[in-house]
């Protein structure tokens, strides 16, 4: 089987992971500590928050803001529903808007959705792609507005050569299928001192010290076992993620003169780390894309619709009320397809995967 997704662990990484635990001394401690300095550094900024999970980390530095009922967040609808949801969590309103050909945040229609209870712009580095940073960062500028990354799934990608999560306040995941893991766990990066100092209090139940509680907080903590697993799979980021360009360049150049496919677009000034590597299958494509799906599958080969239904289409917020239209958004979810692009993947795999696209 070629898996859509296969994180690595190697004998170093279980190792740190047992150490941890023979140690007994498994909670939010040193390791977690260690692993927040030096993902800080990683990413280029002065602070790093780290917690549970990727939407911990978006619902921690909303918080964090201040953002609260009758404030309103711009945020793309073509994304996995954390991202509005952790909006929904703090009482404010997601406003959806469109994506472009790089599945990343329209920005002409970013400006047609700022009104006076507009505090903040979620943007998402969709599948590892950057998005524009300089255009959205003189959106945020000229209104005065939150800047917070939704950087899920983009370690280590760059716009002008700054890593996101760096040009407003970023959230990472460290799921399992991501291009680094601690198989659960979650980062917010920030240069700013007071979002840094209150996202540490709301992450453990609003305690500055032990029983005393100054703000209403979540357990949101991460454990040393992670942090121990995180610090490891850290070093070998850069290299993954090289592996991941090789293999979606190699992939581009032998699917890119079949008709009906369109490949994932790469842009100047953006390190696209390609966390998924996605194509679009048009209706010139020689077949739909669930019998390609089926196809693959039989094949052995994984592959995986992100994300079949946009989040203002889904039944929670259709009976919330979202009855809106973003058309780019709502064509490209019938289109979009992403095959195996991870750092296991070798070369006759990926070879594999393009003869059963080419039928």
């Amino acid at each position: 089987m070629i898996p859509i997704a296969k994180p690595v662990f190697d004998d170093e990484m279980i190792s740190a992971a047992s150490n941890i635990l023979k140690s007994g001394m498994v909670v939010q401690g040193k390791k977690v500590e260690e692993f927040e300095e030096r993902f800080a550094n990683y990413i280029g900024v002065k602070y790093a928050v780290a917690v549970s999970n990727g939407t911990s980390a978006l619902h921690t530095a909303i918080l964090s803001y201040n953002i609260k009922s009758g404030d309103e967040v711009i945020v793309p609808s073509f994304s996995f529903i954390a991202t509005a949801n952790s909006v929904m969590m703090c009482g404010a309103k997601p406003v959806f808007s469109d994506v472009g050909e790089d599945f990343c945040i329209d920005i002409e229609d970013v400006k047609e959705k700022i009104t006076p209870k507009t505090k903040a712009i979620m943007p998402v580095h969709l599948y590892g792609q950057p998005c524009d940073m300089k255009a959205i960062m003189d959106i945020v500028e000229d209104h005065k507005l939150i800047l917070i990354e939704d950087a899920a799934q983009a370690h280590g990608a760059e716009f002008a050569g700054k890593r996101v999560g760096s040009f407003g306040t970023g959230c990472f995941s460290f799921y399992a299928t991501k291009n680094m893991t601690t198989i659960e766990g979650g980062m917010i990066t920030t240069d700013d001192k007071n979002v840094y100092e209150r996202a540490k209090l709301i992450r453990n139940h609003g305690m500055p010290e032990r029983y005393v509680h100054a703000v209403f907080g979540y357990n949101y903590r991460m454990t040393d076992v992670q942090a121990a697993i995180g610090l490891l799979q850290l070093k070998h980021l850069d290299e993954w993620n090289n592996t991941r360009i090789k293999n979606a360049e190699l992939l581009t150049s032998l699917l890119s003169d079949i008709e009906g496919i369109i490949t994932p677009k790469t842009y100047p000034k953006r390190k696209h780390v390609f966390h998924q590597y996605t194509i679009r299958i048009t209706p010139e494509f020689r077949t739909t894309r669930e019998k390609l799906i089926e196809e693959l599958r039989t094949n052995n080969i994984g592959s995986i619709i992100y994300y079949p239904i946009p989040i203002h289409k889904q039944k929670l917020y259709q009976d919330l009320g979202f009855d809106i239209s973003l058309p780019k958004t709502e064509k490209i979810a019938k289109e979009v397809l992403s095959l195996p692009v991870h750092q296991s993947v070798k070369k006759e795999d990926l070879e594999k995967i393009v003869n059963v696209v080419r039928g």
